[in-house]
């Protein structure tokens, strides 16, 4: 198992139990070490994101649970002159991305006998783990804010976990999970737990073997946490930093280079965009305003930082999206052909604020299925 410990004061994850942050001083938990990727170990008889199993670094009692999530098509169109491969994220189980991680983190619920626990949600992280802990046999108990989209609350209701809606804004919900987790409620974060990080990079390991082997020059995509975000730049680190892939490849190869992240947030709710800007001051500017793309309007990003960091790594960038820029967005992609939602569709505005800027291949990351929008 790949070492995860505080990233406050060191204290290594416990062997027991599944605590959300630190029990002694309340830090993030976070992966201590570099990532590893060996191809050679790529199983191709295992379903989807399972086929990379062995770089999630996970102990043999942790068990593959899968509703057929990754391998997400990898589509090419033309945008703004150019020509933009497509990842379809939204084609996954539950219509979004978040499917890659909730898988991981139910077989860490199951694997430490968890039969019940809580989580908050602006609605495809909620879906997608009652999904998970419908097909584990746990029990699922989802926070959303009472505003979230109802095709979401629905999805959530018919996968047999108790939705909790929760009047005020997405920091409310944040706020009553973390009361029910200070109750005694087991608190399965996609936030605060490090568990579905290596499961986003997946996303990472499918796009270099779709474009061929090749390292994308830039990558766009949402970022409400940022995990996506996270997990993919930790996964095209490690592809890049593996002797079994770039063997006697030339320094300045540009398999050699991390590619130019871009994340997207809607300017309503922009913190990643001002901390970007500003650094840390930039946060007591950010309000918590309605917006379309309610998937990314987060706050206060738990790893804020070391997305911010990420990335820097790749020579990136952080942009926000006028609300009027959305539903435009949206329908170009619609026709292109790709339904999405709203927090999905904030991708072609910065698409066309950043291109100019960004080395081919380009990949857009469309995390969420259009029929969760009404």
């Amino acid at each position: 198992m790949m070492a995860i410990s505080c990233t406050n004061c060191g204290r290594p994850y416990p062997e027991e139990g599944l605590p959300y942050n630190c029990p002694v001083c309340s830090g993030v938990y976070d992966f201590s070490s570099p990532w590893a990727f060996d191809r050679s170990l790529v199983d191709e008889s295992q379903p989807g994101i399972w086929r990379y199993r062995a770089a999630f670094g996970l102990s043999a009692d942790i068990d593959s649970i899968s509703l057929g999530e990754g391998n997400t098509p990898l589509l090419r169109a033309k945008a703004f002159g150019r020509e933009i491969a497509f990842k379809c994220e939204f084609q996954n189980p539950t219509g979004s991305f978040k499917d890659r991680g909730s898988a991981v983190i139910a077989g860490w619920l199951r694997a430490r006998g968890i039969s019940e626990f809580v989580e908050d949600s602006s609605g495809n992280a909620g879906a997608s783990l009652a999904a998970y802990a419908a097909r584990s046999g746990i029990k699922a108990n989802i926070y959303v804010p009472a505003s979230a989209s109802g095709p979401k609350r629905r999805q959530i209701e018919a996968l047999g976990a108790d939705l909790v809606p929760v009047p005020g804004s997405r920091s409310d919900v944040a706020e009553a999970v973390r009361r029910a987790a200070d109750g005694g409620a087991v608190y399965a974060s996609h936030a605060y737990l490090p568990f579905n990080l290596p499961g986003y990079a997946t996303a990472s390991y499918e796009i270099f073997e779709q474009l061929g082997s090749q390292m994308p020059g830039a990558i766009v995509l949402p970022a409400g946490q940022g995990g996506l975000l996270l997990g993919m730049a930790r996964g095209f680190d490690a592809l890049r930093i593996a002797n079994n892939i770039y063997k006697n490849i030339p320094t300045n190869d540009k398999n050699n280079k991390l590619p130019k992240i871009i994340g997207v947030q809607a300017r309503a709710c922009a913190p990643l965009w001002a901390m970007f800007a500003a650094g840390r001051e930039g946060l007591r500017f950010v309000a918590e305003n309605p917006t379309l793309a309610e998937g990314v309007k987060v706050r206060v990003p738990v790893r804020g930082a070391a997305v911010l960091r990420e990335v820097a790594a790749g020579n990136g960038s952080i942009c926000a999206v006028d609300e009027g820029e959305i539903l435009p967005g949206r329908e170009a992609l619609a026709h292109l052909g790709f339904h999405v939602e709203p927090t999905s569709a904030i991708v072609w505005s910065a698409l066309e604020q950043t291109i100019s800027q960004l080395p081919d291949p380009v990949v857009v990351i469309l995390t969420g299925s259009g029929y969760k929008y009404e």
